[in-house]
């Protein structure tokens, strides 16, 4: 790599690092336009941490060099937050030369190795993935559904990029046991069949929930988590087909959307009485739904499938309500679940996923946790920006930092259907301490949560302008006090944010 900072610009709503002279026009995971992106100096490989070392004291993000960044990459935190790290809290077992393998070829693996390499010149790098190829963009699987990207648009990074980094990449290879015992991962399918190392950061991600349905086992009933699920879908009939997606959540809509364009005819089933329960309020859900059901795609709230019909294959969806529904193929998008099984066989403690304290660190000392398979103060949060902000610091801890991670408001965007909805923190109030606002400008739908003043969650919908100013104003812990009783208060938050 060569010396000095290069030259790079990061997505202010999804957190996506774009290299290059310039931003992008778009951003290629969530549709932020140009204008939500911000320069990013990256930090280049120093011989060992030293006292010119800086810790964000808003996310725990470590960057090394002489002076702060002028904004931090993963939180969007200003330069003022950064803290200096002593050499006292650099972890003094780990020499230059460490051995640290990575398991898991997700957003969380590639930010581990990423980190590692940047934080230190000399240790030994690996990375296995148990898929094919090289670490893809897993969110942008429904825009290659869709037809809007090439399945070339889908690496994170071109071979070369790993060869200049000294990162060893061990793809289509299965991780048969972590091997603490003798600190050694055991593999299967590749030209190794042991990897020893000093340090392991687990990030091997999650798996697609399914419910234990009749007929589940058919031809034509699939997920959408990998690539190989993307290219199943894409090598059957589509153009006139009937579709049904099982789940009104993110992934179900997006894929929703993008079998819409291939020309199927598409039915959404959702179980909850509106859209995206988790992420948004009733209201919210009710007008995505209209904006959905104007794209063509039919919806079905408080639905239940009681059985999936057909011989061999899929011919039909039976509802709770006795209505069947006709289904020459049925996408099952209904939530994942951490991939925790040789966690559990190694002796590590799993709760929901790997339970991890704030360093990322398991119950083991040489091995840490990241991603979607990680649980960390009882959240386990399945989240793209979560994934890459745990790896990052799983990565740097690996080889020697001590840098904390101190979770993250949960956020969530849509894209492919060509709607602009940005979701992050809480949606609804648990008690009556909280406040409220929330106003409809035109065809947006804002709607603001505040806690003793702090904003602590929103929803955006039609509208995506204030989503970077709203993510940094949550995690920085913004004062709106002397705008919140005021009629109407919407305008006077929404002005205040613009103002940012």
């Amino acid at each position: 790599m060569s010396p000095g900072i290069v030259r790079a610009w990061v997505c202010g709503v999804c957190g996506y690092v774009h290299r290059g002279t310039g931003a992008p026009d778009e951003c290629p995971i969530c549709g932020a336009s140009r204008e939500e992106f911000e320069p990013y100096s990256e930090p280049v490989p120093v011989a060992a941490p030293a006292a010119s070392t800086w810790r964000c004291s808003i996310c725990g993000h470590v960057h090394v060099g002489s002076s702060p960044p002028d904004e931090c990459p993963v939180c969007a935190a200003l330069g003022g937050q950064f803290e200096t790290v002593s050499v006292s809290e650099v972890d003094s077992r780990l020499g230059r030369k460490s051995r640290v393998v990575v398991v898991g070829g997700g957003i969380a693996g590639l930010a581990a190795v990423e980190a590692a390499r940047a934080a230190s010149p000399d240790a030994e790098l690996t990375l296995v993935s148990r898929e094919p190829g090289l670490p893809y963009y897993r969110l942008n699987l429904t825009r290659y559904l869709a037809g809007e990207i090439e399945r070339a648009a889908l690496p994170v990074y071109a071979e070369e990029w790993y060869a200049e980094r000294r990162v060893r990449v061990l793809s289509g290879v299965d991780v048969v046991s972590l091997g603490l015992g003798e600190r050694a991962v055991q593999l299967r399918g590749g030209p190794e069949t042991r990897l020893p190392f000093d340090r392991l950061v687990f990030a091997g991600g999650a798996h697609p929930f399914v419910p234990q349905i009749p007929g589940v086992e058919l031809d034509g009933v699939t997920t959408l988590r990998t690539l190989a699920d993307a290219e199943e879908i894409l090598s059957r009939p589509l153009d006139g087909a009937s579709v049904v997606c099982v789940g009104g959540g993110i992934l179900g809509l997006e894929a929703a959307g993008a079998l819409s364009r291939r020309g199927s005819r598409v039915t959404v089933l959702e179980g909850y009485g509106w859209l995206l329960p988790r992420q948004l309020n009733q209201r919210a859900g009710e007008l995505l739904g209209s904006r959905v059901a104007g794209l063509g795609v039919r919806l079905r709230p408080h639905a239940s499938t009681v059985q999936l019909i057909g011989e061999g294959r899929v011919r039909g969806v039976r509802l709770e309500d006795g209505i069947t529904l006709p289904a020459d193929l049925v996408v099952v998008a209904t939530g994942v679940r951490p991939n925790s099984a040789l966690a559990r066989q190694a002796g590590l403690r799993v709760d929901q996923g790997v339970v991890v304290d704030d360093y990322l660190g398991t119950s083991d000392p040489d091995v840490l946790a990241a991603g979607d398979v990680a649980e960390h103060r009882g959240i386990a949060y399945g989240l793209w920006t979560a994934a890459k902000a745990q790896g990052s610091i799983a990565g740097m801890n690996a080889v020697g930092l001590r840098v904390e991670f101190g979770g993250i408001p949960r956020s969530n965007t849509l894209k492919v259907l060509g709607i602009d909805l940005f979701s992050i923190g809480r949606v609804e109030p648990d008690d009556a301490s909280y406040v409220v606002v929330e106003g409809e400008v035109s065809d947006a739908y804002y709607r603001f949560l505040f806690r003793d003043s702090r904003l602590v969650g929103a929803i955006l919908l039609g509208d995506l302008g204030l989503a970077a100013r709203v993510k940094r104003a949550i995690e920085a812990g913004a004062d709106f006090s002397g705008m919140l009783g005021s009629q109407p208060a919407t305008m006077d938050v929404l002005d205040h944010l613009w103002s940012r």
